[in-house]
């Protein structure tokens, strides 16, 4: 996903309010909207949809529902979750992955880490505790991006080429890559480091 695709769908997008509705009543005689999900079990179900059309279903029909509890984890979000189940990667509880992002076969997601949308992580790739994968950044193939690495992405800066980083990269822990960085095959980012430049294949710094 490139730049302009990235814009393009941050500017158009819905916002939605995600909820899971438990709901004790007669589900099959209200409307909560074509997008909707609903599940009935035995005297009453589950409804998955935006709360802004579930929401006046429930408060328009009273005398139809007897108790309800909403369960939410957003609020105006414009862009869902990845949908993961289906990766042949390990993806970590507490990962937080936006629809867009592409994960190759075998890659690890560490519990805290957040990827942006349009990013790219290669096969094979470790993706380490509360790293932060900006918005459009590509990461290659057998890298390793240590724990609280920020790789900055393309959506506050849409003027910015996104980030680079090729095969058997290692960026130690709580280093920071900026904007429009090429990172060469084989090159090795100590802990800590601002990287504000290109760095060539089989570079230390």
């Amino acid at each position: 996903m490139d730049n302009n695709s990235i814009h393009d769908l941050l500017k158009t997008a819905k916002k939605k309010t995600l909820v899971k509705a438990y709901i004790q009543g007669e589900l099959a005689d209200i409307d909560f909207g074509e997008e909707s999900k609903i599940i009935l079990l035995g005297d009453g179900g589950i409804v998955i949809g935006n709360w802004d059309d579930i929401k006046p279903a429930i408060e328009h029909h009273p005398n139809l529902i007897k108790d309800y509890y909403i369960e939410n984890d957003r609020r105006n979000s414009i862009i869902d979750l990845l949908d993961t189940k289906n990766l042949n990667a390990r993806i970590e509880p507490g990962a937080f992955i936006r629809a867009g992002v592409t994960i190759e076969d075998d890659a690890v997601i560490m519990m805290g880490a957040c990827i942006n949308i349009g990013a790219h992580i290669g096969e094979r790739t470790l993706v380490d505790m509360n790293a932060v994968i900006g918005g459009g950044a590509t990461i290659g193939k057998r890298c390793h991006i240590g724990a609280g690495v920020v790789i900055k992405g393309v959506i506050s800066s849409p003027s910015a080429s996104p980030v680079i980083i090729e095969d058997d990269v290692v960026i130690g822990p709580n280093a920071v890559i900026m904007e429009s960085i090429k990172i060469g095959k084989g090159a090795v980012i100590r802990a800590g480091s601002i990287v504000t430049k290109n760095v060539a294949e089989g570079e230390v710094i």
